[in-house]
């Protein structure tokens, strides 16, 4: 039989196209057939000639089976990405309760998830380039598996804090090389693959949000069973994940010798930090990682002070995550459509400011549109994350670009929702957060413009070899 396989190159391998041209031919189809394929999606600066020069190799073609098990693998992977979190915000009353844990620890608690992600996330590079993205995603993905099970079990507050620091380590490493894994196996679908990926990850937010409380009661009402349960969808992730570590001559991880000394340029690899973009990118990726973690902390809580139900504000807050789901998919295929990323920057700004205004004006009255817009502004995490596989050539680019911008962003959002709390304690009410909330969209939408415009880091001064 004949052996089908795609002509679908990692990005670093990419063949030479001219200045006008996508980064390569459409998964499935080979560039060979009636001259050049154009691709369908334009990828922007990153695409344009990713990593053409004379290193350029021609890598293995990937196996159909292979593409598609990365697809599966991306999805799971997402799904994975935030249940440690929302799950535990669902039950935090009854697991502060049963372990006897303080309201400065369970503070604390809520507080870990940023801090997580921005220390081991910038382990990721270093560790993509020993063992391979596949293989660390796949090692993420058991880390979230094993800690989410040992976690409701561990015995006291320190225990648990520290088996949920080992699920939260594989989540950090997985946010940061999700975009690589996109951009090696896909760099023509950059937008497409990036939209899956975010949507899956909002899907799974709403989840086990959602899900967590009936879940607990169906399985007999044991907080940590409800808690341990997510474990499932861990161990179902690293299943594809090890498949593709094991397969080294299809889609496998270890380049060649050869073609792991192309991927490098001689000389010292230049330093992410002096590149303006991945400052403004880092920024705006924290400044909107702070509104998101606000809005889940605290949106709740404004509308029960408004007079809303508890039981609706819940459904409020669902509805804000939700609509992660579809835009998600949506906006970073726009994104990659555009050359300059600003005008979706200021859009989903705009949607922001709306919504604050409303609830600070009218909380109960428009609470519905309030969470409607709440939820099209928050939709800037997958753009941020498209943006960056967009503003570098090459994967290794990718790779430094996503471990600098995300452990920045999340070191900027650490004090974001903690400060809303002492403004509301100390202020009485909601006037002064919502301002603070509103006034942070500013500098947002200015450092998000600065990240959408049309070059690459290898493009600025002083990283140029």
């Amino acid at each position: 039989m004949r052996d089908e396989t795609r002509t679908l190159r990692p990005a670093h391998t990419a063949p030479r196209t001219s200045p006008d041209s996508p980064a390569g031919p459409l998964p499935g189809r080979e560039a060979g057939r009636g001259g050049p394929v154009r691709s369908a999606e334009p990828v922007g600066p990153a695409g344009r000639g990713a990593a053409a020069g004379p290193a350029d190799l021609a890598g293995p073609a990937v196996p159909v089976w292979a593409v598609r098990l990365v697809v599966v693998g991306i999805v799971l992977a997402a799904l994975n990405l935030r249940p440690a979190i929302t799950s535990l915000g669902a039950l935090l009353e009854e697991a502060r309760v049963g372990l006897h844990m303080s309201g400065t620890v369970a503070g604390l608690l809520t507080s870990v998830p940023p801090l997580c992600f921005a220390v081991f996330g910038i382990a990721a590079p270093r560790l993509a380039r020993r063992f391979g993205p596949a293989a660390v995603v796949c090692a993420g993905m058991a880390a979230i598996a094993l800690g989410l099970a040992v976690r409701p079990f561990a015995g006291g507050s320190a225990g648990f804090l520290a088996a949920s620091a080992l699920a939260l380590m594989g989540i950090a490493v997985s946010n940061v090389l999700m975009p690589v894994i996109v951009k090696k196996y896909f760099p023509d679908r950059v937008g497409s693959m990036t939209g899956l990926y975010s949507m899956a990850l909002a899907l799974g937010t709403s989840l086990a949000a959602a899900a967590t409380v009936p879940v607990t009661s169906a399985l007999g009402g044991s907080w940590r069973t409800g808690l341990a349960v997510w474990a499932v969808l861990g161990v179902l992730a690293v299943l594809p994940w090890l498949a593709l570590v094991r397969d080294r001559d299809g889609a496998g991880e270890r380049p060649a010798a050869g073609r792991a000394r192309a991927e490098e340029p001689a000389g010292p690899a230049p330093r992410i930090t002096r590149s303006p973009t991945a400052w403004a990118l880092g920024c705006f990726f924290g400044l909107q990682a702070t509104g998101a973690y606000i809005t889940m902390g605290w949106m709740p809580q404004i509308f029960r002070d408004a007079g809303v139900s508890p039981s609706t504000a819940g459904v409020l807050l669902a509805v804000t995550m939700v609509m992660g789901v579809p835009l998600a998919f949506v906006i970073p295929r726009l994104a990659t459509r555009l050359r300059n990323q600003g005008p979706i920057v200021v859009a989903l700004g705009l949607c922001g400011l709306t919504g604050y205004l409303g609830l600070l004006l009218a909380p109960a009255a428009g609470a519905w549109a309030w969470a409607l817009l709440l939820g099209v502004s928050n939709c800037a995490f997958p753009l941020a994350l498209t943006m960056i596989g967009m503003r570098s050539r090459t994967g290794a680019g990718v790779v430094r670009l996503s471990a600098f911008a995300q452990s920045t962003g999340y070191l900027i959002s650490i004090p974001g929702p903690l400060l809303v709390g002492v403004l509301y304690q100390h202020s009485g009410g909601w006037t002064v957060p919502l301002l603070l909330m509103a006034g942070l969209l500013v500098p947002q939408m200015i450092v998000g413009t600065l990240a959408g415009r049309d070059r690459t880091i290898e493009d600025e001064k002083g990283l140029r070899h």
